[in-house]
């Protein structure tokens, strides 16, 4: 396995999908909707999956001496670490703007989703919704990519949408928190993202072996 997600890093990897890594600072931009940080790193994993199906990578893949499996569980541990990278540079940041930068005037007057352990919970819902949905699609059709990410375009923007719109309801306020108030609620949330990521990414990886052996190539 350590060979097959070589592969995928040197191999299948579009360097775009590592640029778009940088949308993990978005985090720190005042006045944007910045959950969408997470639809971008996704749509720099999106372009990898595109340019390999062009280049007929699925099949290279398969007519290696491994199994279909395999391919399907080198694929997800690719996508989990690009997202994770992603995540981990938006963790720093959002830390950045819960301590030194909690009361800076350009945060504070922001009428957007603040940047907390509230947000990074969202992150990882996203990510794993991606995997859910878009990469299980592909490996389900043996290699189709727009419904899937149609699919995946839809439920993150809804995502997105929840989030920037939470805070509003005035029982969810809190979810808006600065600094460390309300940390009890902030890292329920986070704990929340967390187990979601994980069961989503583990049980579409799961379905996605067991679809692809029934592929025909």
């Amino acid at each position: 396995m350590k060979a097959m997600l070589r592969k995928e890093c040197k191999l299948a990897a579009l360097p775009l999908t590592y640029f778009f890594l940088a949308f993990g600072f978005m985090a720190l931009v005042p006045g944007y909707p910045i959950l969408l940080s997470a639809f971008f790193v996704c749509l720099g994993l999106f372009q990898t999956f595109q340019t390999a199906r062009e280049a007929n990578d699925l099949l290279y893949t398969v007519l290696l001496p491994i199994r279909k499996a395999d391919a399907v569980k080198s694929r997800y541990l690719f996508c989990a670490m690009i997202e994770l990278a992603a995540f981990a540079l938006a963790a720093i940041c959002t830390l950045v703007r819960m301590t030194a930068l909690k009361d800076a005037a350009a945060y504070r007057s922001n009428a957007l989703m603040n940047a907390n352990l509230v947000y990074l919970g969202f992150l990882l819902l996203i990510y794993g919704c991606f995997n859910a949905v878009f990469v299980r699609g592909f490996f389900k059709s043996g290699g189709g990519l727009l419904k899937p990410f149609l699919l995946f375009g839809l439920l993150a923007f809804l995502i997105v949408g929840v989030g920037e719109a939470l805070h509003f309801i005035p029982a969810l306020s809190a979810a808006n928190a600065f600094g460390f108030d309300h940390i009890g609620l902030q890292a329920a949330c986070l704990a929340a993202g967390v187990c979601l990521f994980a069961l989503l990414t583990a049980l579409a990886e799961k379905s996605a072996e067991q679809a692809f052996e029934k592929v025909d190539l």
